[in-house]
C-alpha cells in the first residue's frame, strides 16, 4: 500500500517540477523577445516661435499740398524770371534774355516751391512692430543603445523603454 505521505510527496514534487519547468520556459521564450537597454538619451530638437514686437516710434509725415505739381511756383518763377530777364539787353537780345528768363524763372521757382512743400512735415508717433523669433527646445524623442546576440545597436525611439526593449523579427518594436 502507498502511503499518504508519499503521494502528497510526490503531488508537490511535480508540482514543484511543472513551476521550475514554466519560469525557466517563459524566460527562455521571453529573452528571446527582448533585448537589454544599456543607455537611453534624450533627444531634444530647436522650434522657432515668431513674437510681435511693438514700439512706439517717432516719424516725418509729410503734410499734403494743395499744389503737388508745383504749378503756382512754377508760374510765379516764370513771371520774375521773364521780367528779369527783359531788363537784359535790347533788340532781340532782349528777347531771348526774356524767355531764357521766363524758362530759368520756372525751372527754380518750382524747384523753391518743391523744396518748402518737401520740408512741410510734422513728427508723430507711430506704432511700429516686427516680427522676431524665439527659440526654444523641445523633447523628440529617445536614442537608445540595446545589446541584441551580443552586438550593441542604437534606435531612436519615441519613448523611453526602461530597461529592456521588444524585440520583433529580429528588430526592436519602435512604437
Amino acid at each position: 500500500m502507498i502511503s499518504k505521505q508519499l503521494v502528497i510527496g510526490g503531488i508537490l514534487g511535480a508540482v514543484a517540477v511543472t513551476a521550475v519547468s514554466a519560469t525557466a520556459g517563459y524566460r527562455m521564450l521571453n529573452s528571446d523577445n527582448y533585448a537589454e537597454v544599456l543607455a537611453v538619451s534624450p533627444v531634444t530638437k530647436t522650434i522657432s516661435v515668431p513674437r510681435e514686437e511693438c514700439r512706439d516710434q517717432l516719424v516725418s509725415v509729410k503734410q499734403p499740398t494743395q499744389d503737388p505739381n508745383q504749378i503756382t511756383g512754377t508760374v510765379a518763377g516764370a513771371v520774375i524770371g521773364g521780367l528779369a530777364g527783359s531788363q537784359v539787353g535790347d533788340g532781340d537780345g532782349k528777347k531771348v534774355a526774356t524767355v531764357g528768363g521766363a524758362v530759368a524763372g520756372g525751372y527754380a521757382g518750382k524747384k523753391i516751391q518743391e523744396g518748402m512743400q518737401d520740408r512741410n512735415v510734422d513728427q508723430v508717433n507711430q506704432r511700429v512692430c516686427e516680427t522676431t523669433q524665439d527659440s526654444r527646445q523641445e523633447q523628440d524623442g529617445y536614442d537608445v543603445t540595446y545589446r541584441l546576440d551580443g552586438q550593441e545597436k542604437t534606435v531612436r525611439m519615441n519613448d523611453d523603454p526602461g530597461r529592456r526593449i521588444r524585440i520583433e523579427d529580429g528588430e526592436p518594436v519602435i512604437e
